[in-house]
């Protein structure tokens, strides 16, 4: 592969890594928040969590490309407190891929923290156990395999995300320009052979990530169910 194919993989998995720990610092309190209330609160915030299932991504990137560029309301913030906005750079595809694999990042979460006996948390309570070790001790070994799934499909969604990163980020060699964008690059100049060969790379890790993933997804529940 060409040096440039090389930069365009670095930052496809700087990217997947980067967005796989912020995702997930970010879908655990609001997974379980979502599994223990109910109305119109909760059901608006997990409508919201899914609307990039739904929505195109390049609806998604035009509005993140408004919002986060020198004329939107938080590119425009940002330059005020002396900061640049977050158009065609790094930071502004890492927001928009969070954004966009946020519901990858929460559902497994949710329908694993539903597993978990309500009972078994309070009773640690009452023998003095704090949130947070009742979360440490109880919550995230019995859920350890909707962590697993939860960062693993979150990494896999990063690497083949296109049109949000193509609409918010551009193609920019060594700040924006990742695989997805480089095998549209190397198709839209006819460059075959170079966008079959990223393209094949991309196909098998996809298809070993969802083996892994539906493999371990089996092995929690099974687990989780003689748990709770």
């Amino acid at each position: 592969m060409a040096e440039a194919d090389w930069q365009a993989v670095w930052l496809t998995l700087k990217l997947g890594v980067a967005s796989t720990a912020i995702l997930l610092l970010v879908a655990t309190p609001l997974a379980w928040w979502l599994v223990r209330r109910s109305g119109w609160l909760a059901a608006s915030v997990q409508a919201a969590v899914a609307l990039p299932l739904v929505l195109p991504p390049t609806v998604l990137g035009f509005y993140l490309l408004i919002w986060l560029g020198p004329t939107g309301f938080i590119g425009e913030t940002l330059e005020s407190l002396g900061l640049n906005h977050l158009a065609f750079s790094f930071e502004g595809i890492l927001v928009g891929s969070i954004i966009y694999s946020l519901p990858f990042a929460v559902q497994p979460l949710v329908e694993s923290f539903r597993r978990i006996d309500d009972e078994q948390l309070q009773v640690a309570a009452t023998l003095g156990a704090g949130a947070w070790r009742r979360f440490w001790t109880i919550v995230v070994p019995y859920c350890r395999g909707g962590f697993l799934v939860s960062a693993t499909l979150s990494f896999a969604h990063t690497l083949g995300e296109f049109g949000v990163i193509l609409m918010l980020g551009g193609s920019i060699p060594g700040e924006t320009q990742v695989l997805s964008v480089l095998i549209y690059d190397h198709a839209e100049a006819m460059n075959y052979d170079a966008a079959h060969q990223l393209s094949l790379g991309l196909l098998v890790f996809s298809f070993a990530v969802l083996v892994l993933v539906y493999g371990w997804q089996k092995r929690s529940t099974k687990s989780e169910t003689r748990l709770c």
